[in-house]
């Protein structure tokens, strides 16, 4: 069933975004930690020690550890996101997002629990999409892909590395953000790219010379 499912297009194209999606997300909420900043303004220090903002408020005022919590999912969301090294962006994704889904099971965050077993739904997703190559890490042979239908790698690759800077640098210079106008702004880089994507993959289709330029 996975293979062929690898092979039609609109499910390759389903996992390219799904990885741009989550991998952006994790970049967004990175920048605040690597910055040496609160998720909010509020100071949980007084909280209950049971309660969210109390844990959180730990975590922030560890200074380092907040910090490499933030560096590491900069570097999977970045990894994600350039579609070239999706792989390792997944599996590095998958321990940070599982401990993410059960921290927000453990304290009253209402419906936050909803969202990151989402996200760590689709990061089993993608695991499952690399599951031929990634086998090799329980020992078993790794199976070869079918061939990809998008076309020229690069273009994905491209939007991947506009869709970061973007969010990199909204987070980067920004505290206080529009999440409407993020989420505007890659939007508008994804449709670009998506139409720049598949008008490659019709000009590899109509000539020969593109041939060799499919990847996966």
């Amino acid at each position: 069933m996975l293979s062929r499912l690898r092979q039609r297009l609109l499910m390759q194209l389903f996992v390219v975004y799904l990885r741009y999606l989550i991998g952006a997300a994790f970049v967004f909420a990175s920048l605040i930690k690597i910055k040496g900043h609160r998720f909010t303004t509020a100071d949980g220090s007084a909280a209950p020690l049971h309660s969210a903002w109390h844990f959180f408020e730990t975590m922030y005022q560890s200074g380092l550890y907040w910090q490499f919590i933030g560096v590491a999912q900069l570097l999977a969301g970045l990894l994600l996101m350039s579609q070239r090294y999706a792989r390792l962006g997944a599996l590095l994704f998958l321990p940070i997002i599982a401990n993410i889904f059960v921290i927000t099971l453990s304290f009253d965050f209402g419906l936050t629990p909803v969202i990151t077993g989402l996200m760590l739904l689709a990061n089993l997703l993608l695991v499952w999409w690399e599951w031929p190559l990634l086998r090799v890490l329980l020992n078993q042979t790794p199976a070869a892909l079918p061939a990809s239908q998008l076309g020229p790698g690069s273009t994905w690759e491209l939007t991947g590395l506009a869709l970061f800077l973007f969010t990199f640098g909204y987070r980067a210079l920004y505290d206080q953000y529009n999440i409407l106008l993020w989420a505007g702004g890659c939007l508008l880089l994804g449709l670009f790219g998506l139409a720049a994507g598949l008008r490659r993959r019709h000009v590899a289709l109509a000539s020969p010379l593109y041939a060799s330029d499919l990847v996966d």
